[in-house]
């Protein structure tokens, strides 16, 4: 199917690199998982959008972003995988006293650090979230009492006919690490607003997130952050750890003894030893709790023949 794709796609009017087969793994934090059927990293919103038009209504399309919270399968990725360039699609520039145009592929940290460059407040909790804008847009992403929907007038999206459209902050219909808006946009950028700041004062709030995080939580590690999300009530780490899972080991995977809450690459993982890892836990704690923790790692692809991973382990 790839190389078929391909020729019907006529890759020679495209600017960006497209690929078949590419060894999506290599761009994720876990250093794991298959390769993409086709992979596409568009130079620009008019090749994006060529794309989109050219590409045959059945197949399926993959967003990636940074791959700070993501597992690839190791089957792979069927259809057509994007990920945004940051020639393309990067940058984070003030275009007011408060307000920011930021660019989907730029990473959260970044953003932080041109709003402190801009003497804006309210964006030094996204120094603590390794990931990247366009992933925060999808997830509404938050950290240290801060969150994306605080701080976001618009978002610029492109349809999959390859249409841009702007949303407001209210039709991203946002709630707790979620947004209600089709899985089908592709986020091309954002305008983002804060307060007039100190930037000693932001500055200090930067350094305290970073000072929070290298004591808690294992940054230094092959791990896709936060595991699983946090029950209304609840800490999903203290779930876990209450089942016993802290430590608990699966191949070449083990929950972080520091924070358990992350799941850890030793370095001789499978993808499939991290989801059967992530599954055990959440068996483990609908046990012990009666709670069934969801997902906040985003998880793609196909399984590996007779690799597949019930959810709960098929509880």
């Amino acid at each position: 199917m790839p190389t078929e794709l391909l020729a019907r796609l006529e890759p020679k009017d495209f600017r960006g690199a497209l690929l078949p087969g590419f060894a999506l793994g290599d761009t994720t934090w876990f250093r794991v998982g298959g390769p993409a059927d086709l992979y596409f990293q568009p130079a620009d919103a008019d090749d994006l959008s060529l794309m989109l038009k050219r590409l045959p209504a059945e197949v399926p399309i993959t967003l990636v972003g940074l791959g700070s919270n993501l597992l690839i399968r190791e089957g792979g990725v069927p259809g057509l995988t994007i990920r945004l360039s940051q020639k393309g699609f990067g940058g984070a520039v003030p275009i007011s006293e408060t307000r920011l145009k930021v660019g989907a592929a730029i990473a959260d940290k970044m953003v932080a650090r041109a709003a402190l460059d801009a003497g804006i407040d309210g964006f030094a909790f996204y120094f603590g979230i390794p990931g990247g804008i366009g992933g925060a847009l999808r997830m509404n992403a938050g950290a240290n009492g801060g969150e994306t929907r605080a701080r976001v007038v618009s978002v610029t999206a492109m349809t999959r006919a390859g249409e841009i459209v702007t949303l407001s902050n209210e039709d991203m219909g946002y709630s707790y690490r979620h947004s209600s808006v089709g899985d089908d946009l592709i986020f091309l950028s954002t305008i983002m607003e804060g307060v007039p700041g100190d930037r000693e004062a932001i500055k200090a709030q930067m350094d305290a997130v970073t000072e929070h995080r290298e004591s808690a939580q294992p940054i230094r590690s092959k791990t896709g952050g936060s595991t699983f999300k946090n029950p209304p009530g609840h800490s999903a780490w203290q779930l876990v750890d209450a089942a016993g899972c802290r430590g608990l080991r699966v191949g070449g995977a083990h929950v972080s003894e520091m924070h358990c809450n992350f799941l850890i690459n030793d370095g001789e993982a499978t993808s499939h030893d991290i989801e059967l890892l992530g599954e055990t836990v959440r068996a483990r704690v609908l046990e012990t709790s009666g709670i069934r923790l969801d997902w906040e790692i985003k998880r793609f692809g196909r399984f590996a023949e007779g690799r597949e991973i019930a959810p709960f382990l098929g509880a």
